[in-house]
This record gives structure tokens, C-alpha cells and sequence, in this order.
């Protein structure tokens, strides 16, 4: 029997390297882009695709196989990596002279996953249209997320989330996106920690942005500084082929995919020449303009810097949350806001019960009218007596003088009054025309009861990302423009200063309090839920001075 690892001669490496590199590139261009500009067109390597197509497939052991076992991409959002990966998939599926390959496409989540596995599918469909006699060749079980190719007995299969599931496999080919929004290592373990033993040159793909990662305890960070590293000389596996195009704001390292410079003397995240090394593709799958736009919206607004450098410029993060927008921005709209000419209007009630022993809050939010442009809302405020004084001395807020100044109610007892928070909201009833009252229903489903008997429409506001993005995208944009009064009312400002948000990989955000932990975000939060029930209803009716993101 012939050995699997006999050794080439040099020429013989040398001509195997270059049929490898052009069989591959020939494949790819095969294929036809699938998203708007460019959907229907060939599919033409950019220069930093084409450099790691020759390196990856043209880089092999005397052997004849690939010397690189492991492929790390780190790159800003927007530079065509999901075409890039999909067109991976679908070459090592059916064109990488592997018999009964076993590719699989895994993420933080199989949504994730299937941006990738979509993409392919695309590509196949057109290259089935353009050459129907291939049609046989392939099933397609979209249910399953899975591409079949029968002549090789192999498949492209999207991976689930139980990672436990995936013992036993025989993986040829691994294309991990976004690893950086794993929520641990175990799927990175089970894919890489032997499963391709049995392969003579497995591949594992990794293509992700940086990550937000203040503790620097994720899986991603492990790579990306082992990937540093390699790439720097101070680690060596041979069996890595490393690409970083991003900027180190700590160390003030301009990553440009395989080497890097040091920025100049007063040049940093702004500057547009690092934009343009960062971003590979700029010009090409991502205009400068759509960055500039990114930049003007940063208008000194913490969330939106953080969300800038992250994903345009695959700048690491070190903080979870960010503050939302500055509180001079808030200053700016507090306006004067005079409950007796909000008398019969139209409004939405946002509701936020606190524990027993804490503040609860409650905001009435007013659509701009014909004679006046600006949204504008009202306050109200409770808080148990009996343990105000420790409260106060706990957290160093002076509870007490804003009850003095009428500014919180304050209930009788050591916990919180919900009888009379609930006569409080009914009597608003004959002053204000409230649509509804949106409420978190933790705490909260008795009173929703109890003021539907009263006769108000109440409506549940779930408060994860799906539910709070916009209507907290649309109070910004409100701020930031001036188009909003809340009256100057202290407890909402230093509410206000407590919130900061949270962002999901798709740019939600969602407000949580402050680091300290002890710091109170209640009158911003039943804001955010009035909000998300006036858009609804005034997408419909759109008024003047209206403002929908």
C-alpha cells in the first residue's frame, strides 16, 4: 500500500502550489456575488482575499498538503467576509479533492451560522441557473441547513448551538463567524480538539471584528493574541496563518492584515488614513462616505464612539456598556414643560415598578402637536419612608430633600406603597387623554390588573434589546436634535446619568444601570417604554416634528 506522505520534489511542490492556487481561484470566480451592488456579477477576488487564497491553498508540506491548518481573519464590519466565507464553504464542499468532506459552519448562535450558509446558497442557485447539467450533483435541504454534493459523498452542514452534540464528528473544514460573540469556548473545543484527526489537512476558518471583552476572558481574545503574536514573532505555529486589519488604540498599532505601523504623533481612531489601512475594502464593498456618515453620528455621544471604533475600525473593546448619550446633550432639551397645558392631550403612560424597597417610576410621553413641535413628558416618583434614611445614606442621593421639594412621593412604610402608586395613575385619568401604559411586567402583572379594572389599555414591554433598541434610538435622536423637553426634573437627570446601554452584535441596544450597581435608572427606563408604544402608534398617524429611525 502507497503511503499518504510520500515527499515531493521541489519542483513537483512547486508545480502542485500553483494548480492548488489556481484551481482554487478558478472555483471562486466560477461563483457570482449575491448582494446589491453587485449581485450577478462574477465573483472577483479583492487584493487581501487573493493574497490569503494563494498563501492558505498555495503554501504546502513536502508532503504535497497544506501547511496552514488554521486561517484567523480579524476585520472591520462591511468587507465582503460573508461572500468570502460562503465561497470558502462551498469550494472546500465540493472542489478540495477530499472524498466524504464534512464542512461545517458555526457561530454564536445558528442564525449566525446560516448568514454564511444563505450566501452559499445563493451562489449555488446561480451556478446551477447559469449550468442546469450540474443540477443533479447537489441537493440542497434547506430545512436542515445543509448542501449535499453527491459525487464526493460530502456536505456543508450549519452547526446548532449544543456543543455536546458534536462529539464524534469527522470535520474537513470548519468556518467559524463572529467567534468573537461566543459565549464560551465549548464549541471552539469540540470542532478543533481532534475532530480532524482523521483528515490529512483539515481547515478551520476563523473570520470575526473584535470583540467586547472588558475582562479579556473569551475564547476570541485568546486567538487574537495568539494571532498578535505570530504575527509580531513572538509565538511561533507554523500551522497559523494569521490576518488583523484593525487599530490598537492601547498600543497605537495600525494592524494592515500582515504587518502593521505605528500611528503618527496626534493621529488616532479619527484619523481618515487609518480608516483607509484598517479597511481593506473601502471604496470597494464599503463607500468612505458610509464611514463619514458613521463618524458625524458619534456627535460626542459615548455609545455611538464605541460602536464606531468597534465595528469600523475592529478596535477591542474593554467596557460591556457604555454611557448612552453625555448629559449636556440632556441639559439641552430641558425646556419648559407645564403640566396644565398638557391638559387633554394625547399621551402614552411608560410604568416601572422598582422592588419593594426602591424607587418606582412613572412617565406620561406627548406626541408633538400642530401648535407645538416638541415631544414633551411628565414625571412622578415614589419611594417607601421608613427606609429612606438609610437609602440616602447608602447611596449618597438626597432622597429626602426631593420629597421635601415634591419631587418624589414618598409612601408610608418600609416597602414600596403599590395601592397608592395605582390611585396616583388613576387620577391622571380625567387630566390626560393616555392611550396606554406600557409596563415591564416584572413586579408589575397585579397592578397591570388592577388598572385595567380602571380602565386603561396596559400593554407588556419585554426589556431585552428587541423591544428597547428603537425606542431608545428614537429618544436619541430627539435629544441630539432638540426636539424633546423633560422640564429640567433633577431625578430624571440623575437618572439619567446613571443609564448607560448595552449593544447586541446586530446594534440593538438596551439600557442597564451604571457600574456602580446601587445608582437608579427607573424614570428613564418607563420613558423608553412609553416611547416604544407611542412609535407604534404614531408611525401611523405621523405628526409634525415626528422623528422614526
Amino acid at each position: 500500500m502507497s503511503t499518504l506522505f510520500k515527499t515531493l520534489k521541489p519542483q513537483e511542490l512547486k508545480r502542485l502550489s500553483a494548480k492548488k492556487v489556481e484551481q482554487t481561484i478558478g472555483f471562486i470566480n466560477s461563483l457570482k456575488h449575491v448582494k446589491d451592488p453587485f449581485h450577478g456579477q462574477p465573483f472577483e477576488l479583492l487584493d487581501w482575499e487573493e493574497k490569503i487564497i494563494r498563501d492558505v491553498y498555495g503554501t504546502l508540506k513536502p508532503t504535497g498538503y497544506r501547511k496552514y491548518k488554521h486561517v484567523w481573519i480579524e476585520i472591520p464590519k462591511k468587507q465582503g467576509k460573508s461572500e468570502f466565507l460562503a465561497a470558502i464553504g462551498l469550494k472546500q464542499t465540493c472542489a478540495d479533492d477530499e472524498y466524504a468532506a464534512e464542512v461545517y459552519g458555526g457561530a454564536a448562535d445558528r442564525g449566525q451560522a446560516s448568514i454564511i450558509f444563505d450566501v452559499a446558497v445563493n451562489m449555488l442557485d446561480q451556478l446551477l441557473e447559469d449550468e442546469p447539467e450540474l443540477k443533479p450533483r447537489f441537493k440542497l435541504v434547506l430545512s436542515q441547513k445543509r448542501i449535499v454534493y453527491y459525487p464526493t459523498k460530502s456536505f456543508y452542514q450549519v452547526l446548532s448551538a449544543e456543543a455536546y452534540t458534536k462529539h464524534g464528528l469527522n470535520v474537513s473544514t470548519v468556518l467559524f463567524d463572529e467567534i468573537h460573540a461566543q459565549p464560551n469556548r465549548d464549541l471552539y473545543d469540540v470542532m478543533t480538539f481532534g475532530s480532524g484527526d482523521a483528515r490529512t489537512q483539515p481547515l478551520y476558518w476563523y473570520i470575526t471584528t473584535a470583540g467586547d471583552d472588558p475582562d479579556r476572558q473569551s475564547i476570541a481574545w485568546e486567538l487574537h493574541k495568539k494571532a498578535e503574536g505570530i504575527l509580531l514573532g513572538n509565538i511561533k505555529d507554523p500551522t497559523w496563518y494569521p490576518v488583523i486589519f484593525g487599530y490598537d488604540e492601547e498600543e497605537r498599532r495600525i494592524w494592515k492584515g500582515w504587518d502593521y505601523e505605528i500611528a503618527e504623533k496626534g493621529e488616532d481612531w479619527k484619523s481618515r488614513r487609518i480608516w483607509h489601512l484598517v479597511n481593506p475594502s473601502i471604496n470597494k464593498t464599503v463607500a468612505e462616505e458610509k464611514l463619514e456618515e458613521a463618524f458625524a453620528s458619534v456627535k460626542g455621544n459615548e455609545a455611538e464612539e464605541k460602536k464606531f471604533k468597534w465595528l469600523r475600525l475592529n478596535v477591542w473593546c474593554k467596557y460591556k456598556s457604555t454611557k448612552w448619550v453625555t448629559l449636556e446633550a440632556w441639559d439641552a432639551t430641558s425646556g419648559l414643560v407645564v403640566p396644565e397645558k398638557l391638559r387633554g392631550r394625547k399621551c402614552y403612560g411608560g410604568l416601572d415598578l422598582s422592588s419593594k424597597i426602591d424607587i418606582s417610576a412613572f412617565k406620561l410621553l406627548f406626541p408633538p402637536v400642530e401648535d407645538d413641535p416638541y415631544w414633551r413628558s411628565l414625571s412622578w416618583f415614589w419611594i417607601p419612608v421608613e427606609n429612606m434614611k438609610q437609602r440616602v445614606k447608602r447611596d449618597g442621593v438626597r432622597y429626602d430633600e426631593w420629597v421635601k421639594q415634591g419631587l418624589i412621593k414618598a409612601t408610608d412604610g418600609n416597602s414600596i406603597d403599590y395601592y397608592t402608586i395605582e390611585q396616583d395613575i388613576i387620577k391622571l385619568k380625567d387630566l390626560y387623554d393616555i392611550k396606554e401604559i406600557a409596563y415591564d411586567p416584572w413586579n408589575a402583572y397585579q397592578m397591570a390588573q388592577n388598572l385595567t379594572e380602571a380602565g386603561f389599555v396596559m400593554v407588556e414591554v419585554r426589556q431585552g434589546y428587541k423591544s428597547m433598541s428603537e425606542p431608545m434610538k428614537t429618544l436619541e435622536a430627539l435629544i441630539l436634535d432638540k426636539k424633546y423637553q423633560h422640564g429640567g426634573n433633577p431625578v430624571d437627570r440623575w437618572m439619567f446619568g446613571n443609564l448607560e446601554v448595552k449593544k447586541d452584535e446586530n446594534e440593538n441596544i438596551r439600557p442597564i444601570k451604571d457600574k456602580r450597581g446601587k445608582s437608579r435608572i427607573d424614570g428613564i427606563v418607563a420613558l423608553i417604554n412609553a416611547m416604544a408604544r407611542a412609535i407604534l402608534h404614531e408611525k401611523e398617524e405621523p405628526l409634525p416634528g415626528i422623528i422614526f429611525l
